[in-house]
């Protein structure tokens, strides 16, 4: 293994749209950054919200090797025994005890943490500071750890990477959609951004018809929201550099395509 890791994390997959890009796009960024591992938040992959085994596959199949989620993950019941087996799946790990899947998971001498926030975000969840607290001691001699923080609140996520800086190599928000700008190594070696983005529609909210969204907010009814699958497509990710030895992140930026 190389003394420093170039690790790419790619932010919600929405849709067909979105698994389409990522099949055309990673395996450019993989080869033009050497990148080697690529982690990406697919709660989103299977028609706009939720992941069947079939998406799933379809992600591994064009180079994602870690796949994160968040609260749609249970969406479709399908994959829930796809997260009680082998497959390198996480599902948030301050769920309940009894929730299907796991939290934690290594790979590559790398160990990956799924967290939820709490402020704004459904469920009865527990403390996502307290359960990384207790992931890290379970994970021994591991250096090389990043954290998935789901959340609705820059807040929350930004809490949450001061609270582990210097402990993990990197807390990478996701779940808005909306990429942030605020890409910075944390002084104890923690790099962090609020939120990594999408990828999916660009002429969308948050990758749904913008006239579905509209009219909910007009009418306060409720409504059936529908994913874009036309048009241009954006690819919102972070490549994130960590020494082999210390696990310190020695540097994150972020790497953002559009595809027509």
């Amino acid at each position: 293994m190389p003394p420093s890791l170039n690790i790419l994390i790619v932010g919600d997959i929405v849709g067909k749209a979105g698994r389409r890009a990522v099949t055309y796009l990673l395996p450019q960024i993989r080869q033009s950054h050497n990148v080697n591992l690529v982690i990406a938040n697919g709660e989103n992959a299977a028609g706009g919200k939720g992941l069947t085994p079939n998406t799933a596959e379809e992600l591994f199949e064009a180079g994602v090797e870690i796949i994160t989620s968040g609260n749609h993950i249970w969406q479709h019941r399908e994959v829930y025994p796809l997260l009680d087996s082998e497959a390198p799946i996480l599902r948030p790990l301050n769920y309940p005890q009894g929730a299907p899947g796991r939290g934690v998971l290594t790979c590559k001498d790398v160990a990956v943490i799924n967290l939820m926030g709490r402020t704004f975000m459904p469920g009865a969840l527990d403390c996502p500071f307290r359960a990384a607290d207790q992931a890290l001691t379970g994970l021994g001699d591991y250096r090389l750890i990043i954290v998935d923080m789901h959340a609705e609140t820059t807040s929350e996520k930004a809490a949450l990477a001061w609270y582990l800086d210097g402990r993990v190599s990197a807390v990478i928000g996701s779940h808005t959609h909306i990429p942030t700008v605020d890409t910075r190594l944390l002084p104890k070696g923690t790099a962090f951004v609020t939120d990594v983005g999408m990828v999916g529609p660009r002429d969308s909210i948050l990758g749904v018809e913008t006239g579905l969204v509209i009219d909910a907010f007009l009418s306060q009814l409720p409504t059936r929201f529908n994913t874009v699958e036309r048009g241009p497509v954006v690819f919102n990710s972070v490549l994130v550099q960590v020494d082999d030895q210390s696990g310190r992140a020695t540097g994150i930026e972020r790497i953002d395509s559009e595809i027509a």
